[in-house]
């Protein structure tokens, strides 16, 4: 009889490589929010995937990018933690794109982690093949990679081939999770980052990068199959406030209208959602209020 092997796989790179596509695509599932802004993943996040023979446990982590705020670096420190304790390290990059200077950072800071390393080229979908293997070649003349893996994300070209090569190489281990279990974000969290991923698609410039969102309340009526959920969006500047209410309200109501549909279907139950929009002036970069608001 096989042995059942699990084990923890780190998926890493800099922002907007297709981190937060790939995981939702693995788990079959939309546990991570997706946007086209970088910077939307902000905290690590834990989904599960059972095959036969094994449980992966994959972590989503913020991109790797310059830290200009204290939030910037947290969300930097968060994803090199998650990345020392992996078994194994998904390096994500996508394609025609070359090894920069933060890339080989990142590959240097991780190089003291007991992780089986892997180079995965996202978004071969959109080149052609020749264009692949000089940046390929790039890499591997930089760090030594136990695999090389193209995929896409999107369509889930090599996706399956991934899956295999990871079980390959896990250690033999007990499932650290039930098998019906596919992440352990609590339903506020998630509640929480549905509403920032409606405020990130519904606003521009400078506003998806200062925004949070705490859940004030959240209550169940199962005898009418109810959730109320009472929210905070925070920003920094009473300017950014207003331009997150618009004009009569409109923006903040389709944003709650949007987020309240998707938690419906997340939920599987009917949602009361209520928004408010607070100031938190330089949220960004206070310790004590980043704290508050989460991201410790």
């Amino acid at each position: 009889m096989r042995a059942f092997k699990s084990g923890f796989i780190s998926i890493l790179g800099r922002p907007n490589v297709g981190k937060s596509t790939l995981f939702n695509s693995i788990l079959g599932d939309k546990i991570a929010i997706v946007t086209e802004k970088p910077q939307t993943t902000r905290n690590r996040i834990l989904g599960i995937k059972n095959l036969e023979g094994g449980q992966l446990i994959f972590l989503d982590t913020p991109g790797l990018h310059e830290g200009r705020s204290e939030l910037n670096r947290r969300m930097v420190k968060t994803a090199v933690a998650s990345g020392r304790d992996a078994d194994v390290l998904l390096f994500l990059i996508d394609v025609p794109s070359p090894l920069v200077e933060k890339d080989r950072q990142m590959i240097e800071s991780l190089k003291g982690s007991r992780g089986v390393p892997f180079l995965v080229v996202n978004k071969i979908d959109l080149v052609k093949k020749e264009t692949l293997l000089p940046v390929i070649d790039q890499y591997r003349r930089f760090h030594s990679f136990h695999q090389v893996i193209p995929i896409s994300a999107i369509t889930g070209e090599g996706v399956d081939i991934l899956l295999d090569e990871i079980l390959k190489v896990l250690p033999e281990s007990p499932a650290y999770f039930p098998e019906d279990m596919i992440t352990d974000q609590t339903e506020r969290f998630m509640a929480s980052e549905i509403i920032r991923e409606k405020v990130i698609q519904n606003s521009y410039q400078e506003i998806p990068y200062c925004t949070a969102v705490t859940i004030e309340a959240f209550k169940e009526h199962p005898e009418r199959n109810l959730v109320v959920i009472q929210a905070t969006i925070h920003v920094e500047k009473n300017s950014q406030k207003k331009i997150l209410i618009g004009k009569g309200g409109e923006r903040l109501k389709r944003i709650g209208e949007a987020a309240r549909k998707e938690m419906e279907g997340f939920l599987g139950k009917r949602v009361f959602l209520e928004l408010w929009v607070n100031v938190e002036k330089d949220w960004t970069r206070d310790p004590a209020a980043l704290n508050r608001l989460g991201y410790q």
